[in-house]
């Protein structure tokens, strides 16, 4: 068994699109060891989030998307630990509406592997509610860290600018629930889910839309 886990942080803030901000609360996964850890989503408070790293060494911050609420602390974290901030490209239009003034310092790209702690985390390209909205699947960890792609209950909005419904039906349909049923979703808001859980509702969202 991998030395790794998973770690759990909430923080809180705001997510502002298209003229618009709600109040929201985020999940930041912290995953490695003792020794080394990468962060999904360094959201709202650096401070934090370096505090709960307590003094491991960050290999690297990875932005599931460039929502606001998602990598609006990543930029202080980065400048507090060294670690690189990692963004796929299609995404950058979303990023530079906060961060205008720094850019990502590295790209994430589908396939692409990340190593922490042992453990391998593998960049799945899942665009929809973002178009650069990607997941990490760690098969040894049982886990995928889907951002806001994949919620229980059915896939992340598609309501707002850079976002498409059916686009992120066939991300999901495609690329997630191929997935190990077994597969635990560690989600960007919210609760976890399972690939098993959410399988079954493909069809219902086909039919509501979002």
């Amino acid at each position: 068994m991998p030395g790794a886990r998973i770690e759990h942080l909430v923080t809180s803030g705001a997510f502002s699109l298209d003229g618009g901000t709600w109040d929201v609360e985020n999940n930041v996964w912290i995953i490695g060891d003792d020794e080394e850890v990468i962060v999904v989503d360094a959201a709202h408070d650096a401070g934090a989030i370096a505090e709960a790293l307590g003094g491991r060494t960050l290999r690297a911050i990875v932005c599931t998307h460039a929502h606001n609420d998602h990598i609006d602390a990543a930029p202080a974290l980065a400048a507090r630990t060294g670690a690189l901030v990692l963004l796929h490209p299609d995404d950058l239009p979303l990023w530079k509406q906060t961060h205008p003034d720094r850019a990502p310092d590295g790209e994430l790209a589908e396939g692409q592997v990340l190593e922490v702690a042992g453990v391998s985390l593998t960049v799945l390209h899942t665009p929809g509610h973002a178009p650069g909205a990607v997941c990490l699947h760690a098969p040894a960890l049982t886990a995928l860290f889907g951002g806001d792609t994949l919620f229980a209950g059915g896939p992340g909005a598609t309501g707002r600018s850079y976002s498409d419904f059916p686009t992120i039906v066939d991300s999901i349909r495609d690329r997630l629930l191929t997935l190990p049923q077994e597969t635990v979703v560690y989600t960007g808001h919210g609760e976890t889910t399972t690939v098993a859980a959410e399988a079954p509702h493909l069809q219902e969202w086909l039919d509501r839309g979002f």
